[in-house]
């Protein structure tokens, strides 16, 4: 049995409903025929099949099989933004200071995000990103280096790692999640605030192809509003 990421069957799958392969209201293979055809553990196409369905693409029904939506749900679209072309969109002027940069073992939790054993280790980064000389947001970063190498050398003090990543490293797919939170002493630090001001926080973790690339913590100014599309 080959070693196949669900992230790869999933796009996969996704790329064979819009080719037209699967077309609205199809009744698609089984999970064991799908399992089969990829030649890997059921899970794993489970895992896909259920991805695509919480995007409201696929509609999945306990012995009713898996269908390609009729009507799918219209999805917001988030794109991943370059701060400092925010600040400059809201006539601010930009710069941002690197706070920290290091190479070092992350914790458990962010070794199953970036998907590393225990001994491999990272970059880390914080950085502030200022709008007229004030904290507009204040960036938390580790980034797999096995993934991406190049970064060891990319020119953080005069480019933020952001903008780097964006504008150097192509994604597939992320996950984010949104959510209020009380700034702890060092977030509020950062921010110029105080300490349990509520602030917002946006919370990524992008991936390419089958790596996973980076995962974030971004805290923004009391205030900030996200804007999306439908």
């Amino acid at each position: 049995m080959r070693s196949v990421s669900h992230h790869s069957i999933r796009r996969s799958i996704l790329d064979r409903i819009h080719s037209g392969e699967w077309a609205l209201g199809d009744l698609i293979p089984s999970e064991a025929s799908l399992a089969e055809e990829y030649g890997c553990a059921r899970t794993t196409i489970n895992r896909a099949l259920q991805a695509l369905a919480d995007t409201g693409l696929l509609v999945r029904k306990r012995k009713g099989g898996t269908r390609v939506c009729q009507m799918p749900v219209r999805q917001a679209k988030f794109e991943i933004p370059i701060i400092r072309e925010q600040v400059e969109a809201n006539g601010s002027h930009y710069r941002h200071q690197l706070l920290a940069k290091k190479v070092k073992t992350p914790p458990a939790a962010i070794r199953t995000r970036l998907s590393i054993s225990p001994e491999t280790r990272a970059l880390y980064l914080e950085t502030i990103h200022l709008a007229d000389d004030r904290p507009y947001a204040f960036e938390r970063r580790w980034v797999n280096m096995l993934a991406i190498p190049k970064v060891s050398e990319a020119p953080l003090e005069s480019l933020s790692v952001n903008e780097w990543l964006v504008k150097t490293v192509p994604f597939s797919s992320g996950d984010v999640t949104f959510s209020a939170m009380n700034a702890t002493k060092k977030v509020a630090k950062a921010l110029d605030t105080k300490a349990e001001t509520a602030i917002f926080v946006i919370d990524r973790t992008t991936w390419f192809q089958d790596e996973f690339v980076t995962t974030m913590k971004l805290y923004y100014m009391r205030g900030y509003q996200l804007y999306s599309r439908l």
